[in-house]
Parts: structure tokens; C-alpha cells; sequence
């Protein structure tokens, strides 16, 4: 997505009354994120134990049943040392991000167009990450302690909740002081 196609994405959720801060989009294409220290490993064992077991029992007289067995394993292996970074890179093609004097607003979705409203007033915790370049993550709410500790803040995994963010943006810190301002405002 352009910028200028996120600024046209979040203007079409505007209400009567509010104005336009700021409008973003998260950094493009392949990215690698502080959670790939751990994940990236364990991709690659997961991965190279699958590729492993079901060429052991393709190219051996195994029952069916084992060469069927691995499939799965092989197909999960695929999506943790590929997929996953398709998956990622087309999720932040597809999603926009805006600030109003009222709230924060993320579009996004790669099959159906995802609106999340996010009212300043109630926010009550919202963090910023930011990197050398000025480049960032602002969040949201609180990631839960092992999201935080084992896979970054902002990975998502089954049954860890992953609060709304403005992702791998530019300039960070002044959006940031942005939404303090506008809070503030409210």
C-alpha cells in the first residue's frame, strides 16, 4: 500500500467532527523482527527433522501410514521457514494506519477489509519501541509475558493475545508525542 492510498483507506472512516493527524503505513516487503533470534532456529529444526522423517520413509519400505505421518510436519515446517514471512510481508502490504484528534484507526486485512477504532480517552497504556533509525512500534495495550519474552511483542501465536499497534512505522517518536498530544486533547 502507498501512502496515498493509506490516507484515502483511513479517510473513508472518518466521523463528523474529527480531524486527520496523521496517516501511515507499516514498513514493506521482508523484515526481520527481534522474536527471529528464537524462531528462526527452531524453524530450521522443526523444518530439517521433517525434510529428515519423510525422506527417510519415501525412499524406504515404511508403511503408509509413516508417509503419510510426516506430511503435516513438512507442510508446518514449510510455512515456519518461508511462509510465515509471505504471510507477514502481505498482511503489512494490505494495512494502513491512522490518527485522529479522537482515536487511533489500523485497516488491514488480506481477504476481507478489517477496520480497528481504537478510542485515545481509553487508552491507557501505550508503549513505544523504537529503533536506531527512528523507525518504530507503538502499542497498543500490554503483550502477555511470554509473547514479550519468548516472541516479541507483536508475534502472533495461538492463544497469546497480540494488542493493536501502529507497526514498523517512520518517525515513530513524533507520532508517538502525537497521540499523547491528542489524548491530552480529548
Amino acid at each position: 500500500m502507498t501512502p496515498d492510498a493509506a490516507r484515502q483507506e483511513i479517510q473513508r472512516e472518518l466521523m463528523a467532527g474529527e480531524s486527520l493527524l496523521w496517516t501511515g503505513i507499516p514498513r514493506q516487503g521482508f523484515q526481520l523482527r527481534s522474536s527471529d533470534a528464537m524462531t528462526i532456529p527452531f524453524s530450521l529444526l522443526w523444518g530439517g527433522f521433517a525434510f529428515f522423517w519423510e525422506t527417510m520413509v519415501l525412499t524406504t519400505n515404511s508403511p503408509w501410514f509413516f508417509k503419510l505421518w510426516g506430511i503435516p510436519f513438512v507442510l508446518v515446517g514449510v510455512y515456519l521457514i518461508i511462509g510465515r514471512f509471505a504471510l507477514d510481508s502481505a498482511e503489512r502490504e494490505k494495512t494502513a494506519y491512522g490518527l485522529t484528534n479522537t482515536r487511533a484507526i489500523i485497516v488491514s486485512g488480506l481477504r476481507s477489509r478489517t477496520v480497528k477504532s481504537l478510542t485515545l480517552r481509553a487508552q491507557s497504556d501505550i508503549s513505544l519501541t523504537e529503533s536506531p533509525d527512528g523507525s518504530g512500534t507503538i502499542l497498543f495495550g500490554t503483550a502477555s509475558m511470554h509473547g514479550r519474552v519468548f516472541l516479541g511483542p507483536r508475534t502472533p501465536w495461538p492463544g497469546l493475545p497480540v494488542p493493536p499497534a501502529f507497526e514498523m512505522i517512520e518517525d515513530a517518536k513524533t507520532v508517538y508525542s502525537t497521540i499523547r498530544s491528542a489524548q491530552a486533547a480529548a
